[in-house]
């Protein structure tokens, strides 16, 4: 927990003021028109930085070269499927940007820059005059002779009086007297991103609000003009019968909206609808059609003449009805224009909308199912205009909810001052880092087309818990928890299923004996929830816009924290999703690039690396550089994260539903112990998440995660009453801590691996990444305070004041005589949401100086206006001397494990100190053998949590 004095001399690092005239903000201030105090800032005529990638070294190539063949060879014959592979280092990267939007411009064709915002201003009774495009720089065909494109436009803003506050979900763009010397004008940007909201944050909408105050002492005719164009970019641009139709909606909100029948590749259709808010000071009108060449019967240049002479279009055009549809190829363009006065010295407000409609996703291998909001809104075409009208009618209560979310940590004066944007800034991933978030249920009709025929393809075996198989009698009758057994036929009621209401109301089969799988059951689906409440569909994010793969599990280790604290309902359903995904296995064959050898897709017991990537869900780990069932940190992290989520939500129907999953993949990783000391061993390959970072024996990493998880199933045995498998894993956890410390620690920290190599010594700056999640979880430490501090020290005496004096974050690994080890291009990369994780760490362990000046590192280096610019597309990884590898990546959501020490949740600090390792200890085991149990047991014995499904009377 931050302590009352933390940060008292710090500061304030971007004072508004140094961007926006005092005097201005002044004006501003009312009606959230003021961009707040603590956001993160640009000026718009910054220039942007011009990112530099990183690149292998000679030996790092020579050794990679098989793999770069393969890897090679892979990504053509997926290319010849029509299809991305889901790593592909041979293509460019996402481009270098200036603001927040201009980085997807540089990627799309010139049409993109009409989907902006332009501002016309008549004083004097017109004899002056202003127009101008309310974005900098200058198109590149402006002052060509006859063009009736948008270089006709006035591009005339030069930004230096214009800057750029971004505090997600809001930003606040400030023209200081851009165009017009008199006149303030602020434009708030906001987005429905409501923390446990699950209705309005699924919504595909967005809404500009303008504030105009008039400095002058003639009164100003200020026109805003939005215009849009009928094109998502690049190859993808819209084809066939586009038609627009404008509207005049209720509560004065009018505009248009494109009906767009088809997009290019027979991609779902997308449907756009822009607007305007009218009020007694606000006229709306529209112009549903322009084009950009001489064929267009009203050209872009056409338009704009029309804007500058009358400031607005007429009022006949909410007559027309649809305009002609478009042909293939061609660009159909539209504007909604707002008009008003404003007198000397007044004030007014002008509201735009923007909300977007594509009903269906559909992905390369033929699933498809309906987004989030169809929920609410449906699948009509008409579902974008009710969505942009819903958008200018709801918008201040929105903003009035992200204010109440936002406020307790921009005003604790203890924090510093650039934590708490970039806090929120890095929340723009669960938006733009590659987001699906679909309806229940999760089927639809065409989903199961082409997954009947495949025999090997994933199968499930759920049950509430283990029937185990007793070592003194025989099979025991496997029933589901509403008595049915496995072939439909109802069981006899018994003492192991007649009490109702002790079980769990899951509907899958229950699993069979160990070594004796059920392959005959439906195809692999997530959980269902367990009742109306918790229906907040199903979500999906990419690794990276690089490394397209849904819910890397490993590296939502590190960003679930946000998800957790913001949206649990969602987290929890991601850990119902993967605790299916343990008890299935998928047969089919593929070939991992790193040794060229052959494996199955999906092996029962091991927790996937992801949740796959042309079809989600029915085809798991996309990942084939390395065969991750036999990675060594998927499952423990698995166990922690289910256990963390537990014991934060006391959801204990969470809890029943994923123990078996969570049982099987404790057993599962037990293999992985070669020489019965209960710790596990790597394999002398990269292994874990640092998939190029070779382990030899016990690691560091990896086995602080498996005693943490040791810790972890233990206590969530005991909470769901499987009291024989918590006393088992204690027994291990107490063996295992011996023979972990015994082989690594050192006196001050703990070595990389066993091994003896030559960076079997190096310090990790991840190596208590299960001591992390021990103390996120309210469950004991794993070692003792000295060695934590210790070890917390040593990592940022070594890993991150040593880099450019604490200026870059956390380097991966450091030798011991300050030297940076390159044993690879993992080990010499400083890692962002590592660096967060580290500390988070640091937090838990009280060393909140050491933890704020260690993160701050990748604020330095990544957001400052000094830094690299990589800024709202944060890298999974930059060098000693910032290069960056894969923008736009999940693992720096990371920070919000800071958040979530520094206020851990009140489940955890005033839930009842469950220490299993200071009960009964039973005679340790070699392995995780069956015993006798059953659910009846599991439910009377269970504690007994609020949001418990059982009916306790206690």
């Amino acid at each position: 927990m931050v302590t009352s004095n933390l940060f008292h001399c710090r500061k304030n690092s971007w004072p508004p003021e140094e961007y926006v005239s005092r005097t201005t903000l002044q004006l501003l201030d009312f009606e959230s028109a003021a961009p707040p105090e603590h956001a993160w800032r640009r000026r718009l005529n910054s220039h942007a930085n011009i990112l530099k990638e990183f690149s292998v070294t000679f030996m790092e190539a020579v050794k990679m070269v098989r793999l770069g063949i393969r890897l090679w060879s892979y990504v053509r014959k997926e290319a010849s499927h029509g299809r991305k592979a889901p790593i592909d280092p041979f293509t460019g990267k996402v481009a270098s940007h200036q603001h927040l939007r201009e980085f997807r411009w540089e990627e799309w064709e010139a049409e993109a820059y009409l989907e902006v915002l332009e501002i016309f201003i008549s004083r004097d009774g017109g004899s002056k005059t202003y127009a101008s495009v309310l974005a900098p720089g200058q198109h590149e065909g402006l002052g060509k002779a006859g063009d009736q494109g948008i270089s006709s436009w006035g591009w005339n803003l030069s930004g230096q009086h214009s800057t750029y506050h971004a505090l997600f979900p809001r930003a606040w763009t400030i023209y200081d007297g851009e165009p017009d010397a008199d006149l303030k004008v602020s434009c708030r940007q906001i987005s429905p991103f409501i923390p446990h909201n699950y209705r309005d944050s699924s919504l595909p909408t967005a809404v500009f609000v303008y504030t105009l105050v008039n400095t002058g002492k003639e009164r100003a005719k200020v026109s805003l003009l939005l215009t849009w164009a009928n094109s998502i970019g690049g190859v993808s641009h819209l084809s066939g019968d586009h038609v627009n139709e404008p509207f005049i909606g209720e509560d004065g909100v009018s505009g248009y909206f494109y009906i767009t029948s088809k997009t290019a590749k027979c991609n779902p259709p997308v449907t756009f609808a822009i607007a305007a808010c009218e009020t007694q000071n606000v006229s709306v009108t529209v112009l549903p059609c322009f084009g950009l060449s001489e064929a267009s019967c009203m050209t872009a240049k056409d338009m704009w003449g029309k804007m500058v002479q009358d400031g607005q279009f007429d009022r006949e055009n909410f007559n027309c009805g649809p305009s002609m549809p478009s042909s293939p190829g061609e660009t159909l363009c539209a504007a909604v224009s707002a008009c008003t006065w404003v007198e000397p010295h007044g004030k007014c407000t002008v509201a735009f909308a923007l909300a977007w409609s594509s009903p269906k996703i559909k992905f390369s291998k033929g699933s498809s199912y309906h987004r989030r909001y169809t929920k609410f809104y449906g699948t009509s075409e008409r579902a974008a205009q009710n969505l942009v009208h819903d958008a200018l009618t709801h918008y201040k209560w929105w903003e009035e909810e992200i204010e109440k979310w936002q406020n307790p940590i921009l005003k604790d004066e203890r924090l510093p001052e650039w934590y708490k944007f970039t806090l929120f800034n890095e929340l723009y991933f669960l938006v733009a880092g590659g987001t699906v978030w679909i309806d229940c249920p999760l089927l639809t009709e065409d989903t199961r087309d082409g997954h009947h025929q495949s025999k090997e393809m994933e199968t499930m075996v759920i049950n509430i818990i283990e029937a185990h198989v007793s070592h003194t009698k025989g099979a025991v009758k496997h029933t589901t928890a509403n008595g049915y057994n496995v072939t439909g036929v109802r069981s006899e009621d018994n003492d192991e299923t007649s009490n109702a209401e002790c079980t769990s109301n899951d509907e899958s089969a229950v699993s069979q004996e160990k070594g004796n799988f059920n392959h005959s059951l439906q195809p692999f689906s997530p959980l269902e929830p367990q009742n109306d409440s918790d229906d907040v569909g199903r979500f999906l994010y990419l690794e990276g816009v690089e490394y397209i793969m849904w819910c890397t599990y490993d590296v939502h280790f590190y960003a679930s924290f946000a998800l957790l604290e913001l949206f649990p309902k969602i987290e929890l359903n991601i850990q119902r999703d993967f605790a299916k995904a343990v008890l299935s296995e998928d047969g089919r064959k593929v070939k991992f690039l790193a040794e060229g050898n052959v494996g199955i897709r999906k092996v029962r017991g091991a927790v996937p690396h992801d949740l796959g990537t042309h079809d989600p869900w029915n085809e798991m780990n996309a990942y084939n550089i390395h065969d991750t069932s036999k990675w060594k940190d998927l499952n423990p992290k698995f166990v922690l994260q289910v256990y963390r989520d537990f014991a934060a939500t006391q959801d204990m129907s969470f809890g029943v539903d994923v123990w078996p999953a969570v049982r099987t993949a404790m057993e599962y990783t037990e293999q992985f112990d070669r020489d019965d000391d209960a710790l596990i061993e790597n394999d002398g390959f990269p292994d874990q998440t640092y998939d190029a970072w070779t382990v030899h024996g016990v690691s560091a990493y990896c086995g602080c995660l498996w005693l943490a998880a040791l810790q972890a199933a233990a206590a969530m045995a005991f909470q769901v009453g499987d009291k024989y498998f918590a006393e088992l894993c204690k027994s291990k956890f107490v063996k295992a801590k011996s023979a972990f410390e015994a082989k690594l620690w050192n006196g001050s920290y703990f070595n990389y691996d066993s091994g003896s190599s030559s960076n079997s010594k190096s310090i990790q700056a991840d190596q208590l990444a299960g001591q992390w999640y021990t103390a996120s979880a309210g469950l004991p430490p794993l070692f003792d305070e000295v060695k934590i501090r210790s070890s917390l020290q040593k990592i940022y005496d070594f890993n991150v004041m040593k880099v450019r004096g604490g200026r870059m974050g956390a380097v991966n690994g450091m030798h011991p005589n300050g030297k940076v080890d390159e044993t690879c291009m993992q080990s010499r990369e400083i890692w962002t949401g590592v660096t967060y994780a580290v500390a988070a760490t640091m937090i838990l362990a009280g060393m909140e100086d050491q933890a704020f000046t260690c993160a701050e590192g990748i604020f330095l280096a990544g957001w400052s206006e000094e830094g690299y610019g990589y800024w709202f597309q944060t890298p999974e990884a930059w060098t000693t001397d910032g290069h960056f590898r894969s923008l736009i990546y999940m693992r720096p959501l990371a920070i919000w494990g800071m958040q979530w020490a520094l206020s851990l949740p009140k489940a955890i600090l005033e839930a009842p100190k469950i220490n299993i390792m200071d009960r009964l200890l039973l005679s340790p085991s070699t392995s995780f053998a069956f015993h006798e149990t059953g659910v009846r047991k599991i439910a009377n014995k269970a504690k007994c949590f609020g949001a418990s499904v059982f009916h306790c009377a206690c």
